[in-house]
Parts: C-alpha cells; structure tokens; sequence
C-alpha cells in the first residue's frame, strides 16, 4: 500500500495545523457524490482512530481508514496553486473518468458507485 505525499502537500498540512493551533495531520477519505460516483474529503485530525493507517512524509501525517486504502493505493497527494484556486489534489492511477468540473470522479473497472473492494 502506497500514498505519496509531495512537499508542497506536506508544507500546506503543517501551515494549516499551525494555523488552527493543534493537530496531528490530514485525514483523507473517498465518499459517494457526484456525478461520476466520488470525491475526495479532507479534515484536519487530533488523533489516529484505531483501524486508520497513517502515511507519513515531510514531517507531516495522513491517515486513511481502511475502507478507503484500495481506492486511494499508489496516489499521490499534492497542493497546487491554479490561479487563484488553491486545493489539495490528488494523481491516482485508480481513477478512470472525471466529471466536466472535475469534482467527482469514478474508478477504473467499476460500473457501480459503490467503492470498489
């Protein structure tokens, strides 16, 4: 199981833990929305839930539960400044499509909106 973590991603986690004055590192999750079936969810952490694993790069942490570990295997997790746009954003091989505004996304092989197992 693999999940990069650029420095530029791990620079924005550590500025938005210092910002908010406590914090352990992102939590990143897959949930079903959109209309290509998923989209990306972040929220700072205080602690690591006890079925998470924790990916750690650059002096900061992510934590994904388990259920989101396939979806998310061999993804890279960057901040990219487009603009004035500023997001987190993610390069996975296991995406297959993307809708128009690029807020949703489904999963190559997988004709259902369910996470694929």
């Amino acid at each position: 199981m693999t999940i990069t973590l650029t420095q530029a991603a791990a620079k924005q986690i550590r500025a938005q833990i210092a910002k908010r004055g406590a914090g352990l590192g992102l939590r990143v999750g897959v949930k079903t929305v959109g209309c290509s079936g998923f989209a990306y969810t972040y929220e700072l952490a205080d602690e690591v839930r006890p079925d998470e694993q924790r990916f750690e790069a650059h002096g900061a942490t992510l934590l994904i539960a388990p259920q989101n570990l396939l979806t998310l295997d061999g993804a890279t997790l960057d901040f990219v400044t487009e603009g004035l746009k500023q997001s987190f954003q993610f390069d996975n091989p296991n995406v297959g499509n993307t809708c128009g505004c690029g807020e949703s996304f489904s999963l190559k092989g997988s004709n259902s909106k369910g996470v694929a197992a």
